[in-house]
């Protein structure tokens, strides 16, 4: 009787350790077949490789700061150019530290996000991006005939504007105030009909601070020195003859035209360099609007709608929908 007593109580933990294995092994196998399970051992696999990877670039790339030859030569360079000698192994050594310096604040700065939301950093991106499409552009060399067929097109832009050649006598406010028009009304009289170089205009006349006589003047550089009332003016007199006075910042003057060379467009020979120049940033501004277009392809712009307009209430005041 005790035999098998012992044999039976030797039997009952195995008997539950098969209740349990045949409880959970289909489980198990189910839930192996299924597509979630499978999802969630492939993201937890993924999410451990990339967890592994970035502790491996924080514990070297991130904190390495690697001199390249061309790095330490543009330290030289720039030290020559400024100083015109050559570093001592010291100041070298301090130029590299300087470099150092800088590129630590930079890693450190973009880890705490001082770059979003910072306008100058924005500008600064968009200008590098607006000259890399430019270097686009500039790879091209055009030849004579391409910059020939576009100054046909853009000669307008080399027309070469009217220009005078002039002397001058001076009545300025500052001697004469309210009486310098009638001054030189006054002195025009007497010298109407006279030669260019009259020692009588000169004597009725005040000095000028800057020139009597101009040559080859074009329009915007007497508005300049003169203002745009007298470089209006001057245009509409005749050549060889004192006439006027015509109004400037300074006071009246009284005018004889000795030239006045029509303006004209010019050959091609005579701007192929500035026409070369303008094509170049023609170029440049057609590369950059390509490439933005491309780029702006891409995004979806998102803007908040109008607020509801207030409608009248029946006493005739606004009230809101």
């Amino acid at each position: 009787m005790s035999l098998s007593i012992a044999t039976l109580d030797d039997t009952q933990p195995k008997t539950k350790n098969r209740g349990l294995r045949g409880h959970f092994v289909p489980i198990l196998r189910k839930a192996v077949r299924e597509p979630l399970v499978h999802f969630l051992i492939i993201g937890l696999a993924l999410f451990g490789l990339y967890s592994w990877i970035e502790r491996g670039r924080a514990s070297t790339g991130n904190y390495q700061i690697a001199l390249t030859l061309d790095d330490l030569r543009q330290l030289d360079m720039s030290f020559v150019s400024q100083w015109h000698k050559q570093p001592t192994p010291e100041e070298f050594r301090g130029l590299v530290e300087s470099f150092v310096r800088q590129e630590v604040l930079y890693r450190e700065g973009l880890a705490m996000g001082l770059d979003k939301d910072d306008t100058i950093v924005k500008r600064r991106m968009v200008q590098k991006m607006e000259f890399l499409s430019e270097d686009v552009a500039s790879a091209h060399e055009p030849s004579t005939d391409e910059l020939k067929a576009w100054y046909a097109n853009n000669s307008q832009k080399f027309e070469l504007a009217d220009r005078a050649t002039f002397r001058h006598l001076f009545f300025g406010f500052d001697r004469r105030g309210q009486n310098a028009q009638a001054d030189a009304l006054a002195a025009l009289n007497k010298i109407a009909g006279k030669p260019e170089d009259i020692p009588l205009g000169k004597k009725m006349a005040d000095p000028f601070m800057f020139q009597d006589y101009y040559g080859d003047r074009a329009p915007d550089q007497l508005a300049k020195e003169f203002g745009p009332t007298f470089a209006i003016g001057l245009y509409k007199l005749k050549p060889k003859m004192w006439q006027g006075p015509i109004e400037s910042g300074y006071g009246w003057h009284l005018v004889w035209i000795e030239s006045i060379t029509p303006g004209r467009i010019p050959a091609f020979e005579e701007v192929e360099p500035d026409v070369k120049t303008a094509w170049l940033a023609d170029q440049k501004a057609i590369e950059w609007q390509k490439a933005y277009a491309k780029m702006r392809e891409k995004y979806e712009v998102l803007t908040p709608q109008p607020p509801p307009e207030a409608t009248p209430s029946k006493n005739g005041s606004a009230s809101a929908p």
